[in-house]
């Protein structure tokens, strides 16, 4: 009898000791944000092209399935929007893309058009005519590129700041600007919008995850422990990045497409925090110190995951998009320079800030501007996606009315 308690008291221990374990080293699936594919579309028969995407799509979505992902969303980039519209009058190009954006709505995924202008030299023609699409139709999203190799774009600077401001005035309150984003020094075929694009033959797709709560659940175990969170978020990251890998290849060799790879980042959205996340590790609010050392530990961990990487792979920090940045936005414990202090370290710039109605264009230009300079210093990617509300001044509470926009007080613009 003696001998048996023993066993059973031995088991126990066992048993505890295992789920233990269990709790220290695994962590909540996160969601699969964007399986995203990249095609060059002739207007001619862009239906066909995008019914051969979505098989791609799909099947990627069903293996993260069986292995236990959810999967956001599935996304379509066309070729740069000049390219994808020449030899066509703006009335026509418009139809085209309302029966894009259409196409989108009956089949489930959300269409890019990739940069209006990707250097100095471009037609600035093509940003007003994306101004009109993004201030009418529901899904399209687009970018510019501000900076690349080549340098600082000032005169795309200029024209992106025109299209915000119109944007602003037209439209759904801050729909048209939450679908566009100014990028710097950003590479091609990222799987996050909306700064995402590219110039080849298409027949790509790259993968990224939803993994602000993977963060959170490493802080919460080795928060205080620079070295020891950084290893442990990097196999915790780990861990999913490669099971992306293993679709992409997998869907790669099934279909014919290219896989392009994985963005690491682990973005947030809603509940899933990145605020949140951050906070765990320092125990002060979002911006106190500390915050740019937790970036840093992010970014390094995204930067070692031993996976083929594409798009940012780094760290998010979307105000509007993150509850708990919507908060301390309100509280005044960030803002834009903060922002691009972290910048520095870690990932896409200014995301989804809010601006009272009344920024001009030059204030808009000169914000863009800061962007691109930093980038184009450090060479590193970063984006810039601005939304001032039309009516609202500065004391003013935002009326977002969106599932996955975070109301929050307005400041003076800087």
């Amino acid at each position: 009898m003696i001998h048996r308690r023993m066993c059973l008291v031995a088991a126990f221990v066992l048993l505890s000791i295992a789920a233990t374990i269990q709790a220290q080293t695994s962590s909540t699936k996160p969601k699969v944000r964007a399986i995203t594919a990249f095609v060059r579309l002739d207007p001619a028969t862009f239906d066909r092209q995008i019914a051969d995407a979505l098989t791609v799509l799909h099947a990627a979505e069903r293996e993260f399935t069986q292995r236990g992902y959810e999967t956001e969303t599935i996304r379509i980039v066309t070729q740069p929007l000049g390219e994808l519209i020449s030899g066509q009058s703006d009335a026509e190009a418009l139809r085209f893309l309302k029966a894009f954006d259409d196409l989108s709505a009956k089949e489930g995924f959300i269409p890019s058009v990739g940069p209006a202008m990707m250097r100095d030299s471009d037609d600035p023609h093509v940003m007003r005519l994306l101004e009109k699409a993004l201030s009418t139709l529901p899904n399209l999203q687009a970018n510019s590129i501000i900076a690349a190799e080549d340098g600082i774009h000032w005169k795309v600077i200029r024209e992106s700041a025109a299209l915000v401001r119109y944007l602003t005035d037209h439209g759904p309150p801050s729909h048209g600007n939450f679908n566009f984003t100014a990028t710097a020094m950003v590479k091609p075929y990222g799987p996050f919008y909306p700064g995402t694009y590219h110039t080849g033959a298409g027949r790509q797709f790259s993968i990224g995850f939803e993994g602000a709560n993977v963060v959170q659940e490493v802080f919460a175990r080795t928060h205080g422990d620079f070295n020891g969170s950084v290893a442990e978020l990097t196999k915790q990251l780990t861990v999913h990045a490669r099971e992306a890998e293993s679709v992409g290849n997998q869907v790669a060799a099934s279909t014919g497409w290219t896989f392009m790879g994985v963005d690491p980042t682990p973005a947030p959205l809603g509940d899933v925090s990145i605020g949140a996340a951050i906070e765990t590790y320092t125990g002060a609010k979002f911006g106190s110190s500390g915050t740019m050392t937790a970036a840093l530990i992010i970014t390094t961990a995204v930067k070692a995951v031993p996976v083929k990487q594409i798009g940012y792979s780094g760290l998010m920090v979307p105000v509007l998009e993150d509850k708990v940045l919507a908060r301390r936005w309100a509280e005044g414990t960030i803002t834009t320079d903060s922002l691009l202090a972290y910048s520095a370290v870690c990932g896409t710039g200014l995301d989804t800030i809010p601006y009272p109605g009344d920024i001009s264009v030059d204030q808009l230009a000169r914000i863009f501007g800061d962007v691109a300079s930093l980038a184009w210093k450090w060479n590193k990617p970063l984006s810039a996606r601005l939304q001032p509300l039309v009516g609202k001044k500065a004391g003013d509470v935002t009326t977002f009315s969106g599932r996955f926009l975070f109301n929050t007080t307005l400041h003076q613009l800087p």
